[in-house]
């Protein structure tokens, strides 16, 4: 599939868009360096990363209202999922809802998704937010302006609501990418056992 020469179109995604999404960010995060280490298994972790992202998006985001999409008019290129101020943490049971899938994806490797999971919260700001959970598009895609058209889409409606917003992003060459948003870097989080770094991210309404 070759990257079409389209303006991105961005829309709040379906309950259909589920399945579509979920196969997008499994592709965008791949070489992920919290995914490689959560999952070493290439293989397992190609099938494994369209489960995770699939229950995160049907259970928890898209009941939040934070789940967007961007598309070509044909296929789903990148996906944002968002959690609106005060929304950030699971319920039970949305975590009862979404463990089944979790343990299926990771297997033995789900320790680590909960150690991570754990650190996260741990350091999550407290002050009322909107924190971006997950952005990714398909290799496919990238550089075409999807994820740009995304991040543009919902800092608006931050600006609109003067909220703040968050996220970590997994990768240092991001960070200059998330800067040209208005996002600061604000903390760095250690993964255990030898695991990779993240970089805690805050940006001020404008």
């Amino acid at each position: 599939m070759n990257a079409p020469d389209a303006t991105p179109q961005v829309a709040p995604a379906r309950r259909a868009d589920v399945r579509e999404l979920a196969c997008t960010l499994g592709r965008a995060f791949f070489d992920d360096p919290v995914a490689m280490w959560m999952i070493p298994d290439p293989g397992r972790r190609a099938k494994a990363l369209p489960i995770t992202f699939g229950a995160m998006a049907r259970h928890h985001y898209l009941p939040g209202g934070g789940l967007d999409v961007a598309s070509d008019g044909l296929h789903i290129a990148a996906a944002a999922l968002w959690s609106p101020p005060g929304g950030w943490r699971t319920t039970r049971g949305q975590d009862l809802r979404m463990i089944p899938s979790f343990l299926r994806a990771v297997g033995t490797q789900f320790s680590r998704a909960r150690q991570a999971d754990e650190l996260m919260k741990e350091n999550h700001p407290e002050e009322p937010h909107w924190y971006l959970g997950v952005l990714g598009s398909d290799p496919t895609f990238r550089g075409a302006g999807y994820g740009r058209a995304l991040m543009d889409s919902r800092l608006a409606h931050c600006d609109a609501e003067a909220a703040p917003a968050y996220l970590e992003s997994s990768k240092p060459d991001n960070i200059p990418y998330y800067e040209r948003f208005g996002f600061v870097v604000t903390g760095e989080l250690a993964l255990p056992d030898g695991g990779p770094t993240l970089w805690q991210m805050w940006r001020a309404p404008r």
